[in-house]
């Protein structure tokens, strides 16, 4: 079984992270990165938002690290380990915008990318960025079209619905033949979206018995990435059966890849967790 990491400190959910992480730096994240690098996790996370409007914070949190800057940092303090945007989301870019900054990135990376997107829904943020909202899902359909079109092009070009262009150059552009773009949600509609026009579904809050009963509705690639969430932080360490039994669901459900988040009090613990639940993750 892959693991991968909801990267600490990078996002803090109100209730869910740790105090330490309220005072850790970009070290302290790089340190875990390559952790994450040394044990053969297959890839760590950084997620977006601009601006959480402040009577959103204490339900969604505040705190969001930028993805392009933090995962370019964290590229040069590791080696194997892949980078993901969870998520970017598609009505906040234009295309081609991602294809460079993103494309730079995977050059940066030694093709490392792993390109996360997503609808969204805040519509408050959506509208502080002069985005249009109400048809953000038709959007995000052809800019993933479009990205498909123009990611690791050096000339690209495409006529959608939404987007259209020719005649530029995107220079660096990304060096893997085909950058993998995940689609995040919570919906049967993101897990078509993904297998439509995608090549691996990241979905929040949905259920393993869920995720099995939609995955057995639609025809997916041999290829086709499913990486899951546990419910709740492992804990490997003071729980090995229940961290087990939780890692053994999510690949009956159908994971390739399990998106651990832990329960961790320290940089040393999160660590000592890491090394744990990849013991445990080679049993399986």
């Amino acid at each position: 079984m892959r693991l991968s990491l909801v990267t600490p400190v990078l996002t803090m959910l109100p209730g869910a992270h740790a105090r330490w992480e309220e005072s850790a730096t970009i070290d302290h994240v790089a340190q875990i990165a390559a952790a994450c690098d040394r044990l053969g996790y297959d890839h760590i996370t950084c997620s977006e938002h601009i601006g959480v409007p402040a009577t959103e914070a204490p339900r969604r949190g505040a705190t969001y690290w930028d993805p392009l800057a933090t995962l370019g940092y964290l590229a040069a303090r590791t080696e194997r380990i892949r980078l993901a945007t969870n998520v970017l989301v598609l009505g906040y870019h234009h295309p081609l915008e991602i294809a460079k900054r993103y494309g730079t990135l995977d050059v940066i990376s030694g093709g490392r990318l792993i390109l996360g997107v997503g609808v969204g829904t805040l519509e408050e943020e959506f509208d502080l960025l002069g985005a249009p909202f109400d048809d953000r899902g038709n959007r995000a359909d052809d800019a993933m079209r479009a990205l498909r079109a123009s990611l690791s092009q050096h000339e690209p070009s495409y006529e959608g619905t939404h987007y259209s262009y020719r005649g530029f150059v995107i220079d660096p552009c990304a060096v893997q033949a085909r950058v993998p773009m995940w689609v995040g949600g919570r919906t049967l509609r993101s897990l078509r979206r993904a297998a439509e026009l995608g090549d691996g579904w990241t979905p929040f809050a949905v259920s393993p018995q869920q995720v099995r009963e939609w995955l057995g509705r639609i025809e997916i690639a041999a290829d086709f990435e499913v990486v899951l969430a546990p419910s709740r932080p492992l804990d490997p360490i003071e729980q090995v059966d229940a961290t087990t039994e939780e890692l053994a669901a999510l690949g009956d459900a159908g994971a390739t890849i399990v998106k651990a988040s832990l329960v961790h009090h320290s940089l040393a613990h999160c660590i000592e967790q890491l090394e744990a639940l990849a013991r445990l993750a080679e049993a399986i």
